[in-house]
């Protein structure tokens, strides 16, 4: 074989080009002239299939199918065949043409191992098979290390099973058609992402039944194995594969199942298929039956009826064991008085047939009983000892003791989080990888690994201090002293545990291998049955626990006692912390609030993002007009207070909203729902005067702003009234906030400097001005505007209407109609009383309805200079 190699290379390769399909492509045509190969041409190759000593031939076909491909193929001489894009990839490349054996079309699975598994035709694992070899792929029969990717029929067998454990990517037989079908594409791969959809799923040819769930915990998984590839029976159904039961809820088989026929799997199993993306061993994850074993129902040998009233002095020492407070899982008993006879041996027997239950606990477990610990010996009975009494705890020890298990407890709640949940989804090895991208999981875990090192290290100095106890030790010391590391750690985690919420339940919607993670971790006893959820609002509620403990002990602590003052600093202390986390807190949402409306204000400057800018409220307001204005009388606006800005934006709306209007009261009136515009963008140094118009019978919520442009005398000032519309903001609230921000902006002590109070009249505001204000006005220009837009609808050319009337009139009939002109006469005698639709000017006839709303000219609602100077 390398010699026949070697003779190739020595000799001049020389290109054929069979039929019109390659004959005539001209991307083939130019690629040849990049690689500067002798070209010729043929019809079916037959020609040059000789055994030349100057040329080594190489066929390009269009297709790798019939007569005359397999002439080719399957001649003595072993010519080289490939295909227009394997051409083409090597001109692009700077290559030679391939040395191979085999037909070679395209390289879309170069070096590419590939291994089948699950196919019972031959002639389709055949096809298959030529169709890897023409993209450039390799097949091997037996499954190793080597094997890129696994091209399966069922998801069962030992090859199936190799692929999941090592994490080989597993395929349909439609990823091989589908990357066929790409041939023509030089430079498509059968490893692109868009190929990924082709992936063996989980669940194929898999028929789920599932027993146990709620309803609505029934629905969701049938979902999910719907979209995994499956599909869902009743229980029962004969062509039922497998049984998914709830293992925490179910204890038998349900009496129509067979077990023989059919998986009967734990419900993690489904949740590990899912999160692994195949079809996990059901031998891990069988569900058995739970055998519980006869109990003997006669009592034991040796008791009697009075012996109840022995066992309550014991009863009671082991409800007081019970209670207290240990690291250990079961507490240590002490050992019983032993008896002679038949019942203690008994009663031995009993207590080691009762092996790994919660009271089977002994000093000296790995200890063999003998027969003197039988009772067996005829030595005395030893003299009992009796215990030695304990002093009992104060009240300010039993609270402290409180607090340290509190800490205890919250510390293995955040190892949890770590431990369980975001350890694994950091995991890069995992099969299938990650289940959420980096940043996903480092803004739904945030600061925890922060908060857990802080309580750790303070769960370690409460324990030290309660190992060592004494009422002259200090709490309050130990509190204070992990102040600035609370500080650090918990306003990262607070002032973003909104976002984490919503990236959590975003993903745990939209992701299924992440739905199936949570599944299966909080199902692990170390979860305690609470959701990742429950875990993660931990951190929220431990501060105000940790307040209302200290504030418990310090009531138990006598006020002489040097830790009375340092835990009354310690209560400070956490105060501080929770105040420090409440104003970061308004402080990031403030900030976050600015690009919420960058984002729904058209048109609004980008420098009003800040860093050091800072969102206050926002108020609907209906402009009354005046000497100056913003939009114009009765224009509803949006006002955006921060915190040294206030953006004007105008909210657009439709006319029937203005016709609705004209019915409500102004106190009455809300501002339409819809996108904004921005208009106007001031500065609070620039507003020189706050107005307080006082409220009337017919003029209520109304306020003023006089301002005065950078660079302008103060004989160009403006006055902009309102209406405050709706009733989630008081005008005197919304006042009062401004001012305070003015005063702030401008360095000045006192904000009520800023506020005037004046009465409507001594603005010129009356109540016909209200009214028109309302709506009157606007729904005149409304009309006319929806009348030029119907007029230009029906337009059919740009002649002026004036022309189109005049012609129209000549034809129309001599009863004049409402829209006739004065003098107006048809040379159509036979047209009389006809009409013609099309000649009505909609503009005319909506100028009688503009004349009967529009409001009489009454008297100005402008602001005199005078009235303006005194403001």
């Amino acid at each position: 074989m390398a010699e026949d190699i070697q003779d190739v290379d020595m000799l001049e390769t020389r290109v054929c080009l069979v039929g019109p399909d390659v004959q005539n492509n001209q991307a083939l045509s130019r690629a040849l002239q990049k690689l500067n190969l002798t070209v010729v041409k043929s019809a079916t190759g037959e020609e040059y299939m000789t055994n030349s000593d100057d040329f080594d031939t190489v066929f390009v076909l269009a297709e790798f199918e019939g007569s005359g491909f397999e002439a080719l193929h399957k001649s003595d001489l072993r010519s080289r065949v490939l295909g227009p894009s394997a051409v083409i990839q090597c001109a692009d490349t700077g290559e030679a043409l391939p040395t191979v054996q085999r037909p070679l079309y395209c390289s879309s699975m170069k070096d590419l191992i590939l291994c089948f598994t699950g196919f019972r035709q031959k002639e389709k694992l055949s096809r298959l098979v030529d169709l890897v070899h023409f993209m450039g792929g390799s097949i091997r029969k037996d499954f190793s290390t080597k094997v890129t990717h696994l091209v399966a029929n069922s998801t069962s067998g030992d090859k199936y099973r190799v692929a999941v454990s090592l994490g080989t990517p597993i395929m349909t037989e439609e990823w091989v058609h589908q990357a066929w079908q790409r041939r023509h594409l030089p430079a498509a791969l059968a490893t692109e992402e868009e190929m990924l959809k082709y992936k063996m799923q989980p669940f194929f040819c898999c028929m789920l039944s599932f027993h146990g769930f709620s309803k609505e915990d029934t629905d969701q998984m049938k979902e999910l194995a719907k979209m995994q590839g499956g599909t869902c029976t009743p229980v029962g159904d004969p062509s039922s594969t497998h049984l998914v039961v709830d293992d925490s809820q179910v204890k038998d088989f349900p009496q129509h199942v067979d077990a023989s026929k059919v998986y009967v799997v734990k419900q993690e199993w489904f949740w590990a298929s899912i999160q692994i993306e195949a079809r996990a061993d059901e031998t891990i994850y069988q569900f058995k039956r739970l055998e519980t074993p006869a109990r003997d129902m006669k009592p034991p040998l040796g008791r009697t009826p009075t012996s109840r009233g022995r066992k309550r002095p014991r009863l009671k020492e082991t409800t007081a064991l019970l209670a207290q407070d240990s690291d250990s899982d079961s507490p240590v008993f002490p050992a019983r008085k032993r008896r002679s006879g038949a019942g203690a041996v008994n009663d031995a027997h009993a207590m080691m047939s009762m092996s790994g239950s919660f009271l089977d606990c002994t000093e000296t477990p790995e200890r063999v009983l003998d027969d003197g610990d039988l009772g067996l010996d005829d030595s005395p009975a030893p003299t009992p000892v009796p215990p030695t009494p304990q002093k009992p705890l104060s009240a300010r020890h039993q609270r402290v003791l409180e607090l340290t298990q509190t800490e205890k407890n919250y510390v293995n709640i955040l190892q949890t989080i770590v431990r369980v949940f975001k350890e694994p989804l950091e995991n890069r090895d995992q099969l299938g990888g990650p289940p959420l991208a980096a940043e996903e999981v480092k803004t739904i875990f945030g600061s925890i690994p922060e908060i857990l090192d802080v309580h750790t290290k303070l769960r370690d100095s409460l324990a030290q201090l309660v190992a060592d106890w004494s009422e002259e030790r200090s709490i309050g010391e130990i509190i204070c002293k992990y102040k600035p590391l609370l500080l650090k750690a918990y306003p990262k985690f607070v002032n973003f545990f909104e976002m984490s919420k919503e990236t959590l339940q975003k993903c745990t919607r939209t992701q299924p291998r992440f739905h199936a993670f949570l599944k299966i971790q909080q199902s692990k006893p170390e979860c305690c049955r609470e959701t990742l959820a429950d875990l993660l609002i931990r951190p929220v509620q431990r501060l105000p626990s940790i307040i209302l403990l200290l504030t418990d002990i310090l009531k138990k602590t006598d006020k002489s006692s040097p830790d009375h003052h340092a835990m009354e600093r310690a209560i400070a202390a956490i105060k501080d912390v929770l105040d420090h986390i409440n104003e970061d807190k308004r402080r990031t949402e403030g900030q976050v609030q600015m690009f919420d409306v960058v984002n729904e204000v058209e048109g609004c400057p980008a420098d009003v993002l800040s860093s050091h800018r800072q969102f206050i409220g926002r108020v609907d307001v209906l402009e009354l007009g005046g000497e100056h204005e913003l939009c114009g009388k009765g224009e509803y606006l949006t006002l955006f207070l921060m915190s040294d800005l206030l953006e004007v934006s105008k909210k657009r709306h439709s006319m029937m909203s203005d016709v609705k209007s004209v019915f409500k009261s102004p106190g009455l009136l809300k501002a339409p729902a819809g996108p904004l515009k921005h208009v106007e963008l001031f500065n609070l140094a620039h507003i020189k005067r706050v107005v307080d118009i006082r409220d009337t019978e017919e003029c209520k919520n109304a306020f003023g702003l006089v301002y005065q442009a950078p660079g302008t005398s103060n004989e160009d000032v403006c006055l902009y009234m309102f209406t405050l519309l709706g009733e989630e903001t008081t005008k005197r609230d919304w006042l009062r906030s401004l001012c305070r921000h003015m005063a702030n902006t401008t360095c000045k002590a006192d904000a009520e400097n800023f506020l005037h109070s004046v009465n409507p009249e001594d603005v010129e505001l009356d109540r016909s001005a209200i009214l028109n204000t309302v709506g009157f006005n606007r729904i005149a220009r409304g009309f006319s505007k929806k009348a030029k837009r119907v007029t230009r609808q029906f337009s059919f050319s740009k002649t002026p209407r004036r022309m189109i009337n005049r012609a129209v009139s000549m034809v129309m009939s001599p009863a004049r109609g409402p829209l006739q002109r004065e003098g107006a006469e048809t040379p159509l005698g036979d047209l009389q009383g006809a009409r013609l639709a099309s000649s009505v000017d909609l503009q005319s006839a909506m100028s009688p309805v503009s004349n009967l709303v529009t409001p009489k000219k009454g008297k100005s609602v402008s602001l005199g200079h005078s009235a303006t100077k005194r403001l």
